[in-house]
């Protein structure tokens, strides 16, 4: 059985993922810090739904009581020293590494937790996965590195010297390490620039659940540019899909960046009323200026994708909402139609 080690396992791609996995033919060994930048209870339901009953123990390994094939481990990855025992008791064949601080407006405040998380985090990740001869590390990028890019549709060729914010810079140095280390040292890396991703068990502080929640609690939701925004949303089983196309690339090339998106940017103000229909009500919308940092548009080229894994997004704006809406109306018990 091929060992992965999935950093991020409580976040929102990584249980997607270690899910899909689970009962396959890879041993999976999750690691999470558990911080509290949002809801440490979802957190804690994702790993519950994959069968991982947590004591809280630091560095203890947690089987799961659902899928043979899974077990956990509370663990930051700036922590070294315990990273390399772990390293060293699982022999691990691929890492996938999604471990990192997110949130673009977060990164205003608190910028010294993207440099310590998504830099000294992903550096420790690089160094001993070179130490103990990973054979390919597959890490979370993001579409934040493009920056305010006047070309209409994002591309892996273009240039990416201008982020916007600290978060698109710990995602472009973590490109650069990726670069260094693949040519030093032979070894087989591959970005992922992630577009704008939902879905069932979505992040707290992304647009869908903000939205959502701001129409189940009677409040407004603030659009910023007076709502004249695109984003390429991408739903969470495409991006799953994507990461296990690329798991095993045969590709001789060892360094390697793609987009995951859903090519197909969705204005924001419809974004809302498909959100609206799912929940039998008229959101409160307030209008606001751009935001700093912010972006006006985002639309992935996933042309090197489609070529090199056949990768095609199969769920369109409209389904993936209403399965967001259902699981959300599940999750949080809330009615079919908000009064």
């Amino acid at each position: 059985m091929k060992k992965i080690l999935v950093t991020g396992i409580a976040g929102f791609i990584g249980y997607s993922l270690t899910k899909r996995f689970a009962n396959s033919q890879y041993e999976i060994v999750g690691i999470d810090n558990i911080n509290d930048y949002y809801d440490v209870e979802l957190k804690y339901a994702r790993l519950k739904d994959l069968g991982l009953e947590l004591d809280n123990e630091e560095n203890s390994i947690v089987i799961s009581s659902k899928y043979s094939n899974i077990s956990f481990c509370k663990l930051d990855i700036t922590n070294e020293d315990i990273l390399d025992n772990l390293f060293t008791k699982y022999d691990f064949q691929y890492v996938i590494h999604l471990a990192a601080q997110a949130g673009v407006r977060y990164s205003f405040k608190y910028p010294e937790t993207y440099i310590q998380s998504n830099i000294i985090g992903t550096f420790n990740i690089f160094e001993l996965s070179k130490k103990h001869s990973i054979k390919h590390v597959i890490y979370a990028s993001s579409s934040s590195v493009y920056g305010d890019n006047n070309a209409k549709i994002l591309s892996t060729d273009m240039c990416c010297e201008a982020p916007k914010n600290i978060y698109a810079v710990s995602k472009k140095t973590n490109e650069l390490m990726a670069y260094s280390y693949s040519s030093l040292y032979n070894m087989k890396l591959t970005g992922l620039r992630f577009f704008t991703v939902y879905g069932p068990w979505g992040r707290p502080d992304m647009a869908p659940m903000l939205f959502a929640d701001a129409i189940t609690s009677h409040k407004a939701i603030k659009l910023f540019n007076n709502g004249d925004m695109y984003r390429d949303f991408t739903y969470i089983d495409d991006i799953v899909d994507g990461i296990s196309l690329v798991l095993e690339n045969k590709s001789k090339t060892n360094y390697n960046i793609f987009n995951i998106g859903n090519s197909s940017p969705v204005n924001i103000k419809d974004f809302v009323s498909i959100i609206e229909n799912e929940f039998c009500k008229k959101a409160i919308i307030e209008y606001l200026p751009m935001q700093q940092g912010e972006v006006k548009e985002t639309y992935a080229d996933i042309s090197d994708m489609e070529d090199s894994f056949g990768f095609s997004p199969k769920v369109d704006i409209k389904e993936g909402v209403s399965k967001f809406i259902s699981w959300y109306k599940k999750y949080y018990e809330v009615s079919k139609c908000v009064e």
